[in-house]
């Protein structure tokens, strides 16, 4: 037995060098954290305002407004908003059957970029222009003769006289969702206004589209792109129509990439693409890309909307339950410490000290996960942080008990902080394993706020197994080490008394 416990304490890692690590790992993340200006916490719509929309939705020409669209609706439109980060916003369908309405709520700042995001159709087609011209009304018509043989292949003289008439200068004719029939015709404008087009009906749908991300134009210089592939029968359509479009004289050699009734760009075709991989071009910020990629990745909105009552949400309520909160969870972080002092005394200070780590890096994770994935704090968010105040608990509470029986058993302190740590390790990480796993199906199942309760007690139970083996145990191994722990001192936690332990002159 004793020849198995020196070997124990034999491979005993450097718990100096584990602590001495951790410290600069803390410091090097506060100091990213720094520059990259991740100094606030951001918080949900509960607490610190945001807004909120109410879309109505109305059929298209394609289709009518059905119970069945709208649940559709809002599982795109909650795809494309928890796209952009665990932000978290709460979509919903109010009302019953098909007068329901939709409603987004988007805290911070943020809300009408993403509001403007969720909302639109996507009707994405691919045309080929027939004719093309100045935005402004005055522009000429297509055709300088009056006989349909003037006109260019595919014009009619009713499509002309419309062409001739449209003032894409008017902001009222670039609002998007225009009628925008696939098998007919389309008179409209470039988004800027700056080019009105005729474009023969759509020969590849959006609903072709397989994937779509956003990348930077390497050819066009530092802007941004959205990078598209096609499924099977998109390759084909898209295959065929630039095969066919290839070497006209322009206009007619241009494919216009039509979103939602309004050309986004209309590049030239200069060779047959066959390879189902296209791009969308057009002067794109990285956030224009990136927004454009996201609505056609999670596909096109089965209706139409119109947009209802924008309201600005206060977080005055809010700021006095996040004060309620923040006081329950500080009773209870005080009571914890209380009782860790009180009944494990000396060694009642890991408690304090693993805590105190624990509370560091779940801030640093905040500040971090809100910079680069959109993370936001709610009520619900720091409802979980406060459960797993004593999930922390209970890992230490497991240790030192573990602990605390060897010493009865009768080895030494040094021994027992091996031993101990050996068979009270895998207790620790199943009690970590249940409530992580728990947490992972309750996020991907939930929605609204309860998946912002999900992810941060996920969170900080991964912070509690992370704090327990390269913190506390090291720490304890230190403390085992120093006479006032090893000799069983009064105030150590390890003194017979405390233990428990019944000596020969208690006996007498």
């Amino acid at each position: 037995m004793s020849a198995n416990i020196s070997k124990a304490t034999q491979k005993q890692s450097r718990p100096a060098r584990t602590i001495a690590i951790l410290a600069l790992v803390l410091i090097g993340f506060s100091i990213f954290a720094g520059l990259a200006s991740a100094t606030k916490v951001k918080l949900g719509l509960d607490l610190r305002g945001g807004t909120s929309v109410t879309l109505t939705p109305r059929g298209t020409a394609g289709g009518k407004v059905t119970s069945a669209a709208i649940d559709q609706a809002v599982s795109i439109i909650r795809q494309r908003v928890n796209s952009l980060g665990v932000a978290e916003s709460e979509v919903s369908a109010q009302g019953s059957g098909t007068n329901r309405q939709i409603v987004i709520s988007v805290p911070g700042d943020t809300g009408d970029r993403i509001v403007n995001l969720v909302g639109q159709t996507a009707e994405l087609r691919f045309r080929q222009v027939l004719a093309s011209g100045a935005g402004n009304a005055k522009s000429t018509s297509t055709g300088a003769a009056k006989s349909a043989a003037s006109f260019p292949a595919g014009v009619t003289a009713a499509l002309d006289s419309q062409f001739a008439a449209l003032d894409c200068t008017n902001a009222k004719n670039r609002q998007g969702g225009n009628v925008d029939v696939p098998t007919s015709a389309l008179v409209t404008c470039s988004r800027d206004g700056g080019t009105k087009y005729i474009l023969a009906p759509a020969e590849v749908l959006g609903s072709q589209v397989s994937k779509a991300a956003a990348v930077l134009d390497q050819q066009g210089g530092s802007g941004w792109m959205v990078s598209l592939t096609f499924n099977g029968d998109g390759t084909k359509a898209f295959g065929a129509m630039t095969t066919r479009i290839t070497g006209l004289a322009a206009p007619a050699n241009q494919a216009a990439i039509v979103l939602d009734g309004l050309v986004v760009s209309s590049p030239r075709i200069i060779e047959a693409i066959n390879s189902g991989s296209a791009q969308i071009t057009g002067n794109f910020t990285q956030t224009d890309a990136t927004d454009l990629s996201n609505v056609l990745k999670y596909g096109a909105l089965p209706l139409a909307f119109d947009r209802g009552e924008v309201q600005q949400v206060s977080p005055t309520l809010g700021s006095d339950q996040l004060r309620a909160g923040l006081l329950a969870g500080g009773i209870g972080l005080g009571l914890v410490l209380l009782y860790s002092l009180l009944y494990y005394r000396g060694l009642g200070l890991v408690s304090v000290g693993s805590l105190a780590v624990a509370g560091g890096i779940t801030y640093l994770s905040f500040l971090l996960l809100g910079k680069y994935i959109g993370f936001t704090l709610t009520l619900a968010g720091i409802a979980g942080a406060i459960v797993s105040i004593g999930i922390t608990a209970d890992s230490f509470i497991v240790y030192f008990e573990r602990l605390r029986d060897e010493v009865r058993e009768g080895r030494s302190l040094k021994t027992a902080v091996e031993t101990g740590w050996q068979r009270a390790r895998h207790t620790v990480l199943v009690a970590d394993f249940v409530s992580l796993i728990a947490s992972i199906l309750l996020y991907f199942f939930a929605v609204g706020g309860v998946r912002g309760f999900a992810f941060t007690l996920g969170l900080t139970t991964f912070v509690d197994l992370f704090v327990v083996f390269f913190f506390t145990k090291p720490l304890v191994t230190l403390l085992a080490r120093t006479s006032f722990y090893s000799r069983g001192g009064n105030l150590s936690g390890f003194s017979a008394k405390s233990l428990g332990v019944v000596t020969g002159k208690d006996v007498a």
